[in-house]
Order: structure tokens, then sequence, then C-alpha cells
């Protein structure tokens, strides 16, 4: 009995891992293979007990009938111990193998119940560990995947998909001390806490938690912290803007405690992101929270690894359960780590990228949630959920659900073709709330905020140059940005000042007559007319419904 039920299991496992790849797109994890009873259960208690033997005895002995629900038929979606598809083919494979259904009675399954099966039940009665589980595929609706990550062959380390893993050292001085010293336990719990919507520092309880509700659990942070005092006065360590000579010394002291290679989630040979958090009296000039790629990265290797993003910064937990500021700071130095640019201007009085109503998003000013170009270029949204407009085809109507939720879309209207991977000029589209991850923009009540439409004109070509590759149009190539007053990587469409309402709602037309609604001209001024016209309202539920058509 049981060779013959090995036998099956293995021509059903064989069958299942040729088909896997096909199962994983159409099939939600969610779904799966339960345990629903036993070989040999026949009152249906879920045990297998000497009540089972007593009515198989019965049965034997002609003294009674089995129950009517002892049958199964292999060819549907059950099966003994093991995992299968419910695929037909496979049930067939099962049916070639000589078993066409078995009964819960049958328990040596020769297809005839009689004293043979007496003496198998006793022996699991004895011994219950040998009883044959029976497993019946449970689908669920289907789950999309997410779509691939933009992002992903720039020069970010840190993956914005699956997990992310960083090790972080708290740094103190010979002659400089934290003032509140945080615990490594508080510190990790900062990083990579549990998401809890009850925290009063919600939604801000960890950047793991912030990640992951804006990933859609796409992304998972995970690592470690430790503690270090640095063998020198702080002064030794100023005047290098990549802080090289005390990044070699705080690893070089863990190499023989901490495993690098274990920082190296995408197993792409890079350690996926490492921070080093110094007191807050360090200063600005050159402790200002920062992140980008090791200075000697060329050079240096631990446990043949090399060294990916470096975070450092003096934005500290200041007290105990106190540190939704660190949160918001490091949230957006690790969006750097995945490979997204800064969203404010550099070198201006004003240094705000984006302003009013609609301006709120964490690669800007470290406030509110990643708006959905960022969502886009770190490929968390899923199949399905971005739309992009087809000229061609005349009037297009989509609908925008709630981008704080993970049914959260949006739609691109592309100029002309949109690139591979998105890499050129678009407008992207979005619903945006003050639920979840954007709740704390109530705090900012001097501030116009709301829900609403929220479009971004978005430049996205790549620029390639001898060290790596990153955004063409970014805050800091003023060649290319003429000094932030030309095309510029992200840009909000209605832009003014925080007083104005940019938010677009119910009844909202958008054309050539909307600031900021047209593409870049040859001089990068905002002055080419699209030939595109928009109109929104509000649509059922928690959605906006927008209307676009070519003019």
């Amino acid at each position: 009995m049981r060779a013959l039920i090995k036998k099956t299991a293995a021509v059903l496992l064989a069958a299942g891992a040729a088909v896997s790849g096909v199962l994983s797109s159409t099939l939600s994890a969610s779904a799966d293979w339960k345990r629903v009873s036993y070989v040999g259960d026949l009152n249906s208690d879920d045990k297998f007990t000497v009540a089972d033997l007593v009515i198989l005895t019965r049965y034997v002995l002609g003294a009674d009938s089995l129950p009517d629900t002892g049958v199964y038929d292999m060819d549907g979606a059950y099966y003994l111990t093991g995992v299968r598809s419910e695929i037909t083919s496979l049930g067939q494979e099962a049916i070639r193998s000589g078993v066409k259904y078995f009964q819960l009675a049958d328990i040596d399954q020769d297809g005839v119940i009689d004293t043979f099966d007496l003496v198998a039940m006793r022996k699991i009665v004895i011994d219950p560990e040998n009883a044959e589980l029976i497993y019946r595929w449970y689908p669920t609706e289907e789950d999309p995947r997410y779509i691939d990550a933009p992002i992903y062959d720039l020069y970010g380390s840190m993956p914005s998909q699956g997990e992310g893993r960083m090790v972080v050292f708290s740094v103190e001085f010979p002659d400089l001390k934290f003032d509140y010293k945080a615990s490594t336990d508080e510190v990790e719990q900062a990083l990579f806490g549990e998401a809890d919507t009850n925290s009063r520092k919600y939604p801000l309880e960890s950047i793991s938690a912030f990640y992951e509700r804006s990933s859609k659990g796409a992304m998972h942070m995970s690592g470690k912290a430790y503690e270090y005092t640095a063998k020198l006065p702080i002064s030794n360590y100023e005047g290098d803007i990549y802080h090289v000579k005390l990044i070699k010394e705080v690893l070089s002291a863990f190499d023989e405690q901490i495993d690098y290679s274990d920082y190296d989630a995408d197993s792409d040979g890079i350690i996926d992101c490492i921070m080093f958090i110094v007191p807050s009296d360090a200063g600005d000039s050159d402790w200002w929270p920062t992140t980008g790629i090791f200075g000697d990265h060329r050079n240096t290797f631990y446990d043949g690894h090399g060294i990916g993003h470096i975070v450092v910064g003096n934005k500290n937990i200041t007290a105990k359960n106190d540190y939704s500021g660190f949160v918001s700071t490091y949230s957006h130095e690790l969006g750097h780590a995945m490979g997204l640019p800064d969203y404010y201007l550099y070198n201006v009085d004003d240094f705000q990228g984006m302003h009013g109503s609609g301006g709120f998003e964490l690669m800007d000013d470290a406030i509110g949630d990643f708006g959905a170009a960022s969502k886009l270029m770190l490929g968390w949204y899923k199949e399905g959920q971005v739309s992009v407009f087809d000229s061609t085809q005349g009037e297009q109507e989509f609908t925008l659900y709630n981008s704080e939720t993970d049914d959260g879309s949006c739609v691109i209207i592309p100029r002309g073709t949109l690139a591979d991977k998105y890499r050129s000029e678009f407008f992207i589209i979005e619903y945006t709330t003050l639920d979840n991850n954007n709740l704390r923009l109530k705090d900012y009540w001097w501030k116009s905020t709301g829900s609403g439409v929220r479009i971004y004109h978005v430049e996205a070509t790549q620029n390639n140059n001898l060290t790596f590759p990153s955004w063409k149009y970014a805050s800091g190539n003023d060649t290319e940005t003429n000094y932030n007053k030309g095309i510029r990587f992200i840009r909000l469409v209605g832009e003014g000042d925080d007083t104005t309402d940019n938010l677009f709602r119910d009844g909202a037309v958008i054309d050539s007559r909307t600031s900021g609604f047209a593409w870049y001209g040859t001089d990068g001024s905002q002055s080419v007319d699209t030939g595109i016209s928009l109109s929104v309202r509000k649509g059922e539920g928690d959605t906006y419904t927008i209307k676009v058509k070519a003019n």
C-alpha cells in the first residue's frame, strides 16, 4: 500500500515541479493544499482512534455500512500525503499509476475493504504517525505579481523588492557622546520593528513597517545594530565627505564578529547597505544625514563582498520611544540606497522641489509616503495597477484607487513611445490621501494638504557615466538641469507655494491652460503643448475616475 502511494506521490510531485512556473504566475501564495482528513478517519472527527476501528470492524463483519463521505476522487482536488496541483493532467497521472479514487476505509488501498484493512488500521491506532494524510486544494482569487523594478539596474545597492538587509553602527567618539544613548534593541526596533497600527508613532513606528506598507508588501527590511567607540577624537575624521577612514576602522573592528556576506540579500556580491549613526552634536557640516556609494568601493571588500551604499548621519533617537524623526529621516536616506535621487533642490534658499497640497513626498522633504513616481521605479505596483494612456485609442477612462492602500494604482501619459523601464518623459497620476503612511501630514496644519488626484511630470532618462548609471536630470546635475531651472527628474503639475491647493478633485479639467502640464522644450522649459486633456470626477467608494483624450 505504501509503495503504491509513494509511487503516486512521486509522479505527482515530479509533474508539479514541471509546471511550477505556471502555478507561480497564476495562483495566489495564499492558495494552498490544506489537510482535510486521514485515511481511516471514518467518523469524521479529524482523529484516528479506536472509534474508527470499531466502525471498520462492524463493516467487515457485515453488521453495519460505511459512512457515505468516505470516497475521494483522485482526479479531483484531493490527494494523499504530499503536494500536487489541481491541474487535470496531474490527476490523470494518478489514474495511470493505478489509483482512480480512494476510500477512507480502504487502508491498504488495494481496492477491497477486508480484514487486511483491519490489521493495517490496528497498526495505525498504535502509531498514528503512520496515518496517511488527505489534502485538498483551496484556490483563492488570483494575486498578480509585482512589476519588475525599473530601478534595479541603476546604482542602488539595496534591493527594492524582497528582503533588504542592513548592518548598523552607533558610533561615539572619545570626545563626543550621544545625549541619549539608545540601546541596540531600541535602534533595531526603530529600524526593523514589526508594524503596529496602535503605536502612537504610527505610521513611523519603524522603517521596515513603513516600507512594507508603502511597497504593498513587496519589500521587507531586516538587519542588526552594533555599538562602537572610535579610536580618535572626532576632528580626525572630518573633512572627508566619504568618511572612508571611519568606515574602514569600524568595519575592520567587527570583521571577526560579523559575516558581512549575511547582509547581501539579493546575492549580487555587494553588501546591501551599511548605516553609521553619530551623535547629533557632531554638527551638520560633515555629518548631516547623507547616502552614497562608498568612496573606496573599488578597493574595499569584507568576507568577499564589496561595499554598497553607505548611510552616515547625525539624526538620533532622542529619547526612549521617541524616534519618529529618526524613522522619517533614514527612510528618506534608504530611498537613495535603492537608487532614488533627491527630489528637493540643491544650493537654493527654497530647497523644496514640490510645493502645495500635492507636494509632500518622502524623497523631497522627508515627509509623507513615497509618491507614484517613486513606487513605479521601485516596483511597488502589481500587474494591472499601472495603466498607460494610448493616444491612438481615442478617449480612455481609468479608475484610480487610493495610493495608500494595497489597491493603489497609477496612470501614465507618455510623451510618444514610452521607453523601456520608463527611461523617458511622462506624466504619472495617482489618487493620494491622508491614510496610512500619509497620516502624519495632518499634523502640518499650517500647510495646504488633503486628498485628491496628483500629477507628476517625470523625466527619467538614464545618464551613463564612467562610475555608475544614474538619473540624467537629478538634482545636482547642474549642467543638465540648468541649475534646477530647466528639465528636472520630477516636478508637480500645478506647482505653487505651500498655500497652493494643487490636488485635482471632482470636476477638475487639466489641459494646456494648467500650470506645468506641458512637455519640455529644447531649452528645458515646460513649453510644448501635450495635445492632451484630462477630466477628473469622484468615483464610487474610495476612487477617482479620470478621462484622458488627445485633442
